[in-house]
């Protein structure tokens, strides 16, 4: 298999986070300069269909795009540790917030970032402040409810680490492109912060 990656772009670090969880290490990984227009070459869209990164490429020559669902086929070769959920419950539960984090979080600082920062100019039609500043407090809000959910808790779904967890540090971390910290009174949140960057994994996404 291939992983079509860029170390530039936040979703092929959800999916390389999720690998060094597992210990996946088997997998060629090709890197895909976004900031030289790679993935929109006709080559890439021929294979991808849709300019993103990041793309997995399988032995049979399909491929499949969008981090959490690379994730998920990944969770199914390598099923251990288990970060998608075990049972019908847990499945539905880990899914629900791992979508409110990737909407209500991870989408709004990849927006504020994008519309913010100069070197991203080329990635954007135009970039608009307003924009950038309306998601950033969409993404406030929403690490309101996050510090709620972790008052007492390690991790924002379950017991245990999740893609939830994963697609949120992840998120949080992209906004550091333009050095913007989460509130320092959200301290439930700040707690989970550091100990997901601690994680061996953490690094392996870089």
């Amino acid at each position: 298999m291939k992983l079509y990656d860029s170390v530039r772009a936040p979703n092929p670090r959800r999916v390389r986070w999720v690998m060094a969880e597992k210990g996946v290490d088997d997998i060629e990984i090709v890197p895909i300069d976004i900031m030289a227009g790679d993935h929109r070459t006709k080559a890439y869209r021929a294979k991808v269909g849709v300019p993103h990164v990041p793309a997995l490429e399988l032995d049979d020559g399909t491929v499949i795009s969008e981090s959490v669902a690379i994730g998920r086929y990944l969770e199914a070769l390598y099923p251990e540790p288990n970060l998608f959920g075990i049972d019908p419950k847990e499945q539905a539960w880990i899914e629900m917030w791992t979508r409110r984090c990737e909407f209500y979080l991870a989408n709004p600082i990849m927006l504020n970032v994008r519309h913010s920062h100069p070197a991203l100019a080329v990635l954007e039609a135009q970039q608009l402040p307003a924009l950038a500043e309306y998601n950033k407090l969409a993404a406030e809000r929403f690490m309101g409810t996050l510090d709620r959910r972790l008052e007492g808790r390690d991790f924002i779904a379950c017991d245990r680490i999740t893609i939830a967890d994963i697609v949120a540090i992840v998120g949080i971390d992209f906004a550091r492109l333009v050095k913007y910290r989460p509130p320092a009174e959200l301290e439930n949140l700040n707690r989970w912060m550091e100990a997901m960057r601690a994680r061996p994994a953490a690094k392996a996404g870089l």
